[in-house]
Formats: C-alpha cells, sequence, structure tokens
C-alpha cells in the first residue's frame, strides 16, 4: 500500500490531544487545559436539543437560518457570507482545501492554534512560523516578520486574534497591511466574544476579498462537544470553499442548539461576565508570586512564564496533577523553561488552582 500513499501523508499520524484523553480516564480531575467553558448548556440549550433530537432520523438542511443570523450579527449581507463547520478545525480543513497545493506556505504567528499546522501538513503544504517578541514582559505580535516572510509561495497568513495562548489582541493597522497583500489572509477570533464584537476585524471583509474570519462556539458560548465553527467572508470566496465540504457536514441538532445560544445573548453576558471576573482574580493572584510573569488575557486562559522563579513547567504540570489539576504547558522559548497556562474553571476550581500555585512556589 506504501506507493499509494501521497508522499507528505506517510509522516503523519493521527492526532491525539493527550491531555483530554487524561481528562475523560479520570474525571475526578479538573479540566484546566483545553480552554473549554466550565458552564454547561443552558436550560434553553437543552430543551432545543431534546426537541431536535427527536427527529434525529431526518437529515439538515444546509443551515440557512443560522447563516442568516451570523452574518446579521456581523453586518454582512446574508447567508452566502457564510460557512458553517464541524468545528473550526474543520472550518480550516476546508480554507487549506481551496488555497494549498504540495509545497505552498502558510505563515503563522507563533505560539498559536495547532490546527493550523495540522491542516497544512494533511494538504503536503509548509508552515512558516514568525515567533511573536518578548519586550517588557509582554509577549507582542510581530507582523514586519509576517509581511517579510512574503513568497511567492505564501498562500495563506493566518493570525489569532486575541491570540491563543498568549490572550491579547494585534492592532487593527496592522491587520490593514497584511490585508493589503492580497493574500488569502485568515483572522482567527476563537475567542472574541470575551472582548466583545466590537473587537471584530469582520468588517474588513467588505473592503477586502481576501480577509476570512474564523470562529467557534466551542469557547464563549460553551458548545465545544457539540462542534460548531463558522467562517465570514466575500460571497465569491464563500461559494468556492463551501464548496469543498461533505454534505450535511453539521448536524441537525448541533446546527438548532448553536443558533438557540446565539438568540441567548443575556446568557453570553453571563458568561462571559463571569470568566472575565475569574480571570482577573487569577491575574492578581499569580501576580503575587515572586518571579511570575502573569500575561493579561482577553479570553478564558491565563499564561504564564515562572522562568525566573526557578521553576520548570513540567515541574508545575506534575504537582498540579498530583492536586487534581490538568494545566498545559508550554514550549521552552525565549531563554525560559517555565511556560505553562491554565484555563478558566469554576469559582472552586480557580481557587483551587491558585492555592496549589502558591504552595508549589512557595517551596524551597
Amino acid at each position: 500500500m506504501d506507493e499509494y500513499y501521497v508522499p507528505w501523508i506517510k509522516p503523519l499520524k493521527m492526532y491525539i490531544s493527550n491531555h483530554i484523553e487524561l481528562a475523560w480516564k479520570k474525571p475526578s480531575l479538573h479540566r484546566m487545559m483545553s480552554n473549554e467553558n466550565p458552564i454547561p448548556p443552558s436550560a434553553k440549550v437543552l430543551k432545543t436539543i431534546e426537541k431536535y433530537s427527536k427527529i434525529a432520523n431526518r437529515y439538515p438542511d444546509q443551515g440557512l437560518v443560522i447563516r442568516g443570523k451570523l452574518a446579521k450579527m456581523n453586518g454582512l449581507s446574508g447567508p452566502e457570507n457564510v460557512v458553517i463547520g464541524n468545528g473550526s478545525s474543520e472550518i480550516f480543513d476546508m480554507i487549506y482545501r481551496v488555497f494549498l497545493r504540495e509545497g505552498d506556505e502558510v505563515i503563522q504567528q507563533t505560539p498559536c492554534f495547532g490546527i493550523y499546522k495540522l491542516r497544512c501538513d494533511l494538504y503536503g503544504g509548509k508552515v512558516i512560523s514568525i515567533p511573536m517578541e518578548y519586550i517588557d514582559k509582554k509577549m507582542v505580535y510581530d507582523p514586519e516578520g509576517i509581511i517579510k516572510a512574503v513568497t511567492n509561495k505564501t498562500k495563506a497568513i493566518v493570525i489569532a486574534n486575541p491570540n491563543n495562548p498568549t490572550g491579547n489582541f494585534m492592532d487593527e493597522k496592522e491587520f490593514v497591511r497584511i490585508a493589503e497583500l492580497g493574500i488569502p489572509f485568515i483572522i482567527d477570533e476563537a475567542y472574541i466574544e470575551y472582548a466583545g464584537l466590537k473587537k471584530s476585524l469582520s468588517r474588513l471583509i467588505k473592503k477586502f476579498k481576501n480577509v476570512i474570519v474564523t470562529r467557534t462556539m466551542s469557547k464563549a458560548y460553551g458548545l465545544a462537544g457539540l462542534r460548531f465553527g463558522y467562517l465570514l467572508a466575500d460571497e465569491e470566496v464563500v461559494s468556492k470553499i463551501s464548496a469543498t465540504l461533505l454534505p450535511w457536514n453539521v448536524g441537525t441538532i448541533t446546527m438548532w442548539a448553536a443558533l438557540t445560544a446565539l438568540v441567548d445573548q443575556k446568557g453570553l453576558a453571563q458568561r462571559v461576565k463571569f470568566n472575565n471576573d475569574q480571570a482577573a482574580f487569577i491575574e492578581k493572584e499569580m501576580s503575587k508570586i515572586s518571579g511570575m510573569v502573569v500575561f493579561p488575557t482577553r479570553a478564558n486562559y491565563v499564561l504564564f512564564d515562572a522562568g525566573a522563579t526557578g521553576k520548570k513547567s513540567a515541574d508545575v504540570l506534575a504537582y498540579a496533577q498530583k492536586k487534581g489539576i490538568i494545566l498545559r504547558g508550554e514550549k521552552a522559548k525565549h531563554g525560559s523553561d517555565g511556560w505553562f497556562r491554565v484555563t478558566i474553571g469554576t469559582r472552586e476550581e480557580n481557587k483551587l488552582f491558585v492555592k496549589v500555585m502558591k504552595e508549589f512556589f512557595g517551596r524551597k
């Protein structure tokens, strides 16, 4: 069989998220590692799930209602500006399928969401990573580095805003500079609701045909297990990307549950307030640890650099797990091996996290 595989697929393996697998195997552990929302779906969403589960024997439609709702929310013409998918992971798959051939390049800033590279590799593309700069205890985007990395092989540029895992935004004028290059430009707004849609750059779609905005309902809306993502783009771009989707790619239950969550803006506001209040609590308490660098967030996670404390992230994670918490580590960078992050959990979980961290970093 080996001679039949396309060459670039040969070294690839199934993606397995070990920390999520661990969480399912040991449900007693606190899941503070995957940027999940700690608040379960609302009663309204659960009612919708029950309602549409009774017609699960029927194929779903093409999602005109929810696509129309998403377009209206973002000041776009209609469903023809929206593609829906099985999480934003599938959305990225569809985008890359349209633009990439073997040897083509995708530029990303790092650290960032791993799916950008995963899907690029699948189509024989090559990721060009531009590291964020570490200045005055802040992680800063490098738009100049991104622009300088462009070659005739560049077929897409992707930037998360706010970024995962640093939690910060890039200045809008820098997005405009990149958009002006004319290269397909994907702005990943997975966490935009925590700062509000006023921070969204979806308005650039009307000016730049090459701008594609991606979003998910796994975060602020708390529907990670239902898998619903979408993109916003120019009508012509949407027509090409939507040609790649598998028919009936989003199920009836997921589609209508997502629409219910979108309509329930009061419920969203409550979730956002809870998250932002708890993020502020964690930032304040963790800042009390001598040598700890805390990165203020506009998302549902907080990044730390414990390098100056003399502790390594692997040891932080091991101690936290011993105390019942799964955290997420980060690769060593900028001369530090102390990078890690926490997902905002319940009030009780956040208090436990702070307590465990103060215990660990207070030890000699």
